[in-house]
């Protein structure tokens, strides 16, 4: 749920990239904190422990105009990849606007997708959310490599509501932007 903070004119927003384990999650939140202007984002902060870690920032992105005065400011948060560290990754949906789920393209990964979908639409029933209600898209991410499945396929497999979706390397910033975009004006119209 957004927040907003009237003392300073903003309404925060809370997307969350989801997915399996080494998809590209976190590669996407460091490749965005990269290219965005220091001025107009927080801290990137990473919460480890021995087996998990968490990436989250803030920033305020000065293209997507204003609601009703209010400046939209979006907080980032990755989510431990693997579903056995299923209470971080519950807890970090709590309070969700938006999400991102970032598949990763590699035939022999399809399986470990379809899990953390699975588990994505569980966790966030939990709260009482409906996946349907919520802006999500999908970034089918690593299609530079030689070994990946069809979009088509993976569109078969992880994307029966046809909610948009976009082929990326989140290496190189390929359909990062793009990605983090779409889900921001998502959010944004949810909100109007």
């Amino acid at each position: 749920m957004s927040m907003i903070n009237y003392a300073s004119r903003e309404i925060n927003c809370k997307i969350v990239y989801y997915g399996p384990g080494l998809g590209g999650k976190t590669t996407n939140l460091e490749y965005i904190y990269n290219k965005v202007a220091p001025t107009t984002r927080g801290k990137l902060i990473s919460l480890a422990t021995e087996t998990e870690r968490t990436l989250f920032f803030d920033f305020l992105p000065v293209d997507l105009g204003t609601i009703r005065g209010f400046k939209t400011r979006f907080h980032l948060y990755t989510v431990p990849g693997q579903v056995y560290y299923n209470a971080s990754r519950k807890l970090i949906l709590k309070g969700v606007d938006g999400v991102v789920f970032v598949a990763d393209s590699q035939v022999e990964r399809l399986d470990a997708n379809i899990e953390s979908m699975h588990n994505l639409y569980e966790n966030l029933a939990e709260y009482g959310y409906d996946l349907r209600q919520i802006p999500f898209v999908i970034q089918y991410n690593k299609r530079d490599l030689p070994n990946v499945s069809p979009v088509e396929e993976l569109e078969r497999h992880l994307n029966p509501d046809r909610v948009p979706s976009y082929e990326g390397v989140a290496t190189t910033g390929i359909g990062v932007f793009d990605t983090l975009k779409a889900v921001a004006k998502l959010v944004i119209k949810s909100l109007g």
